[in-house]
């Protein structure tokens, strides 16, 4: 008999690729928007100047930020450390999505949404010795952040979401309590048919 869980339960093969995918996407979207803004900004940035600009007015303007600190400019000072909080972050994830016997597709995908960001604000970190940050919200007082910042942040919550009400391991343990309710286990194959 089949499980509720079978339609949700990717292979590993799957996992890793949407996971490698979505970081790739966040890399590549990160790395590009930034560029941009480098770029297109006067004064140039690599002076140290600063640039703002209406993006969408009354909800995001551009606004050149040289982040010294983790996200939303927390932790100053401390940039090697991020670095290599995003590794261990990236072989934690590629791991737990090779080991984990049951993982969402949601829940890889979120996974690798937050690699990506980590991995994007890793290389401004290594290259330049801060990360760029340009986005800025005008209708709430809120730090200036990046692409990278969306995927990790969006990804943490669309992971967790995944892992609390798609993973399949929530499933199987769904099937295995109406089971025991009606008297045995999912495995049992003691049934009382002829």
């Amino acid at each position: 008999m089949r499980s509720k869980s079978d339609g949700y339960a990717p292979s590993r093969r799957w996992r890793l690729l949407a996971a490698g995918l979505a970081a790739l996407l966040f890399v590549v979207l990160d790395r590009v928007t930034k560029l941009l803004v480098q770029a297109h900004l006067s004064p140039r940035p690599f002076s140290g100047g600063s640039f703002e600009a209406p993006l969408i007015p009354g909800i995001v303007r551009l606004y050149y930020v040289e982040n010294r600190g983790a996200a939303f400019s927390l932790g100053e000072g401390s940039g090697w450390l991020f670095v290599l909080v995003a590794l261990f972050v990236t072989v934690a994830a590629v791991v737990y999505l090779r080991r984990a016997p049951l993982v969402s597709r949601i829940e890889a995908i979120g996974l690798g949404m937050v690699v990506g960001g980590g991995i994007g604000n890793a290389i401004d970190r290594i290259c330049f010795g801060y990360v760029v940050d340009f986005l800025a919200t005008e209708f709430i007082d809120f730090p200036v952040f990046n692409v990278a910042d969306i995927g990790i942040t969006c990804g943490v919550v669309i992971a967790f979401l995944g892992f609390m009400f798609l993973s399949p391991a929530n499933a199987l343990e769904g099937d295995d309590a109406g089971a025991k309710a009606a008297g045995g286990s999912k495995d049992d194959n003691r049934g009382g048919g002829l």
